[in-house]
C-alpha cells in the first residue's frame, strides 16, 4: 500500500458495521501516528488489551477522515491458533474518565469543584517517567508553551513535578534566564500538583495527583470545568539528576479530551506485556589513530536506544556530539601531543536549543553552566571554559552550528528501524551557518586523568569518553577485554615461575 491516509485505523470487534465507535482501535495506541508509505513493509500488530481474535468477525485498515475502508479481511470461524505469549496485566481506574494514550500509558481523571484530579498508568522502567498535562496551543497538540506534569517513583516516593516547556531541551540557562523542560520554581512559578498516591505494581507505574482548575500560579495554564482542550503526553528516562530526558514515545497526533462529559468517557484496557524483540546496539564509534590531531565537532539526532544511550548507558537529549561524523565516539589521545577541535555547536547565547560550546572535563555528563557553584567546585575543567573577574565560568570555544537533522516529515521513533549508524548517518541531512569555527587547542600532559570527557558546556549527556595515553601502544578496550587478558598473562607469568622454582 503506498497511499498516506489522514488518519488510519485498524479494526474490528465482533459484528457486522465498521462505523460502529467500539469496533475500532487507532494506530496511536502504538508508537505510530500515520501509516505514511508502506510499500514493501512488513507491520506487525499486537491486538489492545485482553482482545483477542477470537473477538474478532473481521478486520480492516480504515481511513477516520473519509469513511473510507483501504482493504480489509473476514476472520474465519474455529481458527487453529495457538496460545498467545502475551501477558495481561490487568488495571482498575480508580477515575470515572479514562483515554488510553498508548499502550502502555493511560490517563484517568475527575473534576470535583475547583479541583481536577488525575491519574497518570504506565507500564515503564524504574528509570523511566510519565508526562501529561495541557498543550502549548489552544488549537492543537503542542508541545511548545505546554504545562505538563512529569511523574516519577524513586524508591517508596512518588513524584508529579509542575514543569513549564519553551524549548524542545532539557532545562538551560540563556543569558541568566532557565529556558527548556523546567520546573515551574525554576522560572519564578510554584509547583501547584498535590501528590495524592504513588505505587509500582506489575512493572505499572500508577500516580494519582490534583491541582486546582484555577492555579494562582500564572504560569500555569487554566482548566475550563466544561467544555474540551488539547493534551500533550511523553514516556522517556529520567536522567542522573532526576530529571526528564527528551522522551522516546509521544504522539504526533493532535489529542483533544471532553473534561466533564454528560456521561462518563472510557477506553482504556489492560495492559499487556510480551518477550521484547532484541535490538542490536549500533557498533560503538571509536578514533584510535595517532595521524589525527584535527577533530571535527557538530551536533545532530542522538539516535533512539540504539544510539547514544546503548553505547553510553546515559539518558540521551535530542542531540549528541558527532565527531568526525561518528555519533559520540571514544577518543584516544597521547599525552606530549598537540589537538585540535574545530567547533561547529552553535555560537547564539539566546538560544537554548542550538548553543553547544566544547568543553572537556574529568566529568562524564557535562553541561557544566546548569550546575550549582558547588557541584562545579568538584569538577577539573581541563579545557574550554574561562572564568570572569567575578569568578563566572564562560565557554572558549563556542562556533558557528552545524547540524544534521531528520528529513522533512521522517518520525524520530523511527531512528530505532535503521540497523546500523552508517544508515541512520546517510538519512540525515546536514546543514551548517558561515563563519569560522570554534577552536578548542590543547596538549595533554602528565597531570590529566587517564580518562576524561569532551561534553557540551550548557547541556548534559551529548558527548562520551576520552582515553588519554603515554603510548599507543597501550590502548585500553572499553568492552574491559585487555583487562581479562592482561590478567591471564599474569597468571600464565606466575605458572612459569612456579616451574622454575620446583
Amino acid at each position: 500500500m503506498t497511499g498516506k491516509p489522514n488518519r488510519p485505523i485498524f479494526g474490528s470487534v465482533s459484528g457486522p458495521n465498521l462505523l460502529r465507535k467500539d469496533s475500532r482501535f487507532p494506530m496511536n495506541m502504538d508508537t505510530s501516528s500515520h501509516l505514511g508509505n508502506t510499500k514493501n513493509l512488513t507491520i506487525t500488530l499486537e491486538l489492545p488489551g485482553d482482545l483477542t481474535i477470537f473477538d474478532i468477525d473481521w478486520f480492516s485498515i480504515f481511513d477516520h477522515d473519509t469513511k473510507t475502508s483501504l482493504g480489509s479481511i473476514i476472520i474465519p470461524e474455529a481458527l487453529n491458533v495457538p496460545p498467545s505469549l502475551v501477558k495481561i496485566i490487568p488495571h482498575k481506574n480508580d477515575l470515572p474518565n479514562c483515554l488510553q494514550l498508548h499502550k502502555d500509558f493511560q490517563v484517568s481523571w475527575e473534576v470535583f469543584g475547583p479541583q481536577i484530579t488525575i491519574q497518570l498508568a504506565g507500564q515503564v522502567g524504574e528509570d523511566e517517567y510519565l508526562s501529561f498535562g495541557i498543550s502549548g496551543s489552544p488549537e492543537k497538540s503542542q508541545m511548545i508553551g505546554s504545562d505538563v506534569a512529569v511523574a516519577y517513583i524513586d524508591g517508596y516516593r512518588g513524584f508529579a513535578a509542575d514543569y513549564n516547556i519553551t524549548a524542545l531541551t532539557p532545562c538551560v540557562k540563556v543569558l541568566g534566564q532557565y529556558k527548556g523542560v523546567c520546573k515551574d520554581e525554576l522560572v519564578g512559578g510554584q509547583d501547584s500538583n498535590q501528590m495524592n498516591t504513588a505505587t509500582r505494581e506489575n512493572g505499572v507505574n500508577i500516580i494519582t495527583y490534583r491541582r486546582q482548575l484555577i492555579s494562582p500560579d500564572p504560569g500555569d495554564k487554566e482548566i475550563p470545568a466544561d467544555g474540551s482542550l488539547y493534551i500533550v503526553w511523553g514516556i522517556g528516562k529520567l536522567d542522573e539528576n532526576k530529571e526528564p530526558a527528551f522522551h522516546d514515545l509521544y504522539s504526533k497526533s493532535d489529542i483533544k479530551i471532553e473534561l466533564s462529559p454528560k456521561e462518563p468517557t472510557n477506553n482504556c484496557v489492560s495492559f499487556t506485556k510480551s518477550k521484547p524483540e532484541p535490538r542490536e546496539p549500533w557498533k560503538k564509534g571509536q578514533i584510535f589513530d595517532k595521524a589525527i590531531r584535527v577533530f571535527k565537532a557538530y551536533i545532530g539526532p542522538s539516535g533512539g536506544k540504539k544510539g547514544y544511550q546503548a553505547n553510553t548507558g546515559h539518558a540521551s537529549t535530542a542531540l549528541a556530539w558527532y565527531i568526525n561524523g561518528m555519533l559520540a565516539p571514544e577518543i584516544w589521545l597521547r599525552r606530549g601531543l598537540s589537538y585540535v577541535f574545530k567547533v561547529y555547536g552553535g555560537n547564539n547565547p539566546h538560544s537554548a536549543e542550538h548553543y553547544h560550546p566544547l568543553i572537556i572535563t574529568d566529568e562524564p555528563h557535562g553541561g557544566f553552566d546548569r550546575l550549582t557553584d558547588e557541584a562545579q567546585s568538584k569538577i577539573r575543567v581541563l579545557v574550554g571554559v574561562e572564568y570572569s573577574r567575578r569568578g563566572r565560568p564562560r565557554p572558549t570555544a563556542a562556533g558557528p552550528l552545524c547540524l544534521a537533522q531528520h528529513m522533512i516529515n521522517k518520525d524520530r521513533r523511527l531512528d530505532d528501524d535503521f540497523i546500523t549508524f552508517k544508515k541512520f548517518n546517510r538519512s540525515l541531512i546536514t546543514t551548517c551557518e558561515q563563519g569560522e569555527p570554534g577552536v578548542l587547542a590543547f596538549t595533554p600532559n602528565s597531570s590529566w586523568p587517564d580518562t576524561i570527557y569532551y561534553n557540551s558546556f550548557t547541556q548534559a549527556n551529548m558527548g562520551w569518553k576520552i582515553h588519554v595515553v603515554d603510548s599507543f601502544n597501550q590502548r585500553i578496550n572499553s568492552s574491559g577485554e585487555n583487562n581479562k587478558i592482561s590478567i591471564m598473562l599474569l597468571t600464565l607469568s606466575l605458572c612459569l615461575f612456579v616451574r622454575q622454582l620446583f
